[in-house]
């Protein structure tokens, strides 16, 4: 659900901004081929960027994390 007036965070954003090793490696391939998917798997379950980081970014861009209030 989108906030009027900002933009989403767009997927993989953040892992093409900082050039990560693992994106670019995975923009090689074909969205759905095995190796793409097996390279996918290593940012589901081995990311090499901390959510300290990943949070810092967000920052550094602009970005705010908002939910809902209950």
């Amino acid at each position: 659900m989108s906030i009027p007036g900002y933009v989403d965070y767009k997927r993989r954003e953040f892992c093409k901004d900082v050039k990560c090793r693992i994106q670019l490696e995975l923009e090689k391939h074909k969205e759905g081929s095995e190796e793409y998917e097996r390279i996918r798997n290593i940012c589901k379950t081995d990311c090499i960027y901390t959510t300290y980081q990943f949070h810092h970014w967000l920052i550094e861009k602009g970005y705010l994390i908002v939910r809902p209030e209950k």
